[in-house]
């Protein structure tokens, strides 16, 4: 049983959802989801998670993230990007090279960034998208989200190409809008391409024909990222074979049964990796005790 992350290289035109799907039916199996969401016209790394990797969804690193992303200026959309109707268009050939990427020195760093109407970020329990579509604008708190770099790729007016990198919760889309008002002629997103998520890269992304064919022949597993690999950041507890044990009965390892000469130090819960066998045993965190060492306490367990 394939246990772990899949990357998908999404196509544009279909939904992540669609893609849950395609991966359900492709490897036969109902315990897949997703994580980081893209926008049907995004194309880009979709990570998978299957069997036991749903479970890890939680302890991802998916702090950061980076786009590839088109932007046409001089129009402005109601989705912020071309796939919306169109709000107002000007010509932007004043604009130049120099300019544009002085605007980009202004979103650089920590931002406030007010969320896009069509997001699937609730309000009232109501997604906002929903609201949308029904022609109504509700006010959105201001979100803080973090532009750790932004890159000019291409100037060719109207459409000018940039690299992003930033923190989870960043909307390309608001961004693209809100340099076409710092410049006084509008922008709107024509083309988005995700090409890292945390620690998923586009060149170990496969495509949903590739993972078909794969799979056909009994060779999908190989284009799966181990849940050891996708948890890399997270520290190592090895086990001896007496916590191994422990944990198939729900029992939190004790230090005397790892094979750490000394217990790990913290200062709060700090997720780990319980390992054995080169393989990932469950997930855990350690934390203060009562006493001078700190213990660990199960939070997920895949044996």
């Amino acid at each position: 049983m394939i246990n772990g992350f899949v990357v998908i290289d999404k196509p544009a035109g279909i939904t992540s959802h669609d893609v849950i799907s395609r991966v359900r039916r492709i490897l036969g199996t109902k315990k897949v989801g997703h994580t980081g969401t893209l926008d049907p016209f995004a194309t880009g790394v979709l990570p998978i998670a299957v069997n036991d990797g749903t479970k890890c969804i939680p302890f991802l690193d998916e702090g950061s993230k980076t786009y590839e992303a088109l932007l046409r200026l001089g129009v402005t959309t109601d989705t912020l990007d071309m796939t919306g109707a169109v709000l107002s268009e000007s010509t932007p050939s004043s604009i130049t090279r120099d300019q544009f990427i002085s605007s980009l020195a202004e979103f650089t760093g920590s931002i406030g960034q007010i969320p896009p109407m069509y997001s699937a970020i609730k309000q009232n329990g109501q997604p906002l998208y929903k609201l949308a579509r029904q022609g109504v604008e509700v006010e959105r708190k201001v979100r803080d989200v973090e532009i750790y770099s932004l890159e000019l790729l291409s100037f060719d007016l109207p459409h000018v190409a940039i690299r992003v990198v930033c923190s989870r919760g960043t909307y390309v889309r608001s961004l693209a809008d809100d340099i076409g008002r710092s410049l006084g002629c509008g922008a709107a997103l024509q083309e988005l391409r995700r090409t890292a998520s945390g620690p998923f890269r586009i060149e170990e992304s496969v495509a949903l024909a590739d993972l078909e064919t794969a799979a056909g022949e009994g060779r999908a597993e190989s284009l799966c990222l181990s849940l050891m690999a996708a948890l890399a950041h997270l520290p190592e507890i090895p086990l001896t074979d007496e916590g191994l044990e422990g944990l198939r009965f729900g029992r939190a390892p004790s230090w005397s049964s790892t094979l750490l000469e000394t217990p790990l130090s913290c200062t709060g819960e700090n997720p780990v990796r319980l390992v054995s066998g080169g393989g990932l045993a469950a997930v855990a965190v350690v934390k203060p005790g009562r006493g001078p060492d700190a213990v660990i306490m199960l939070k997920r367990v895949l044996i």
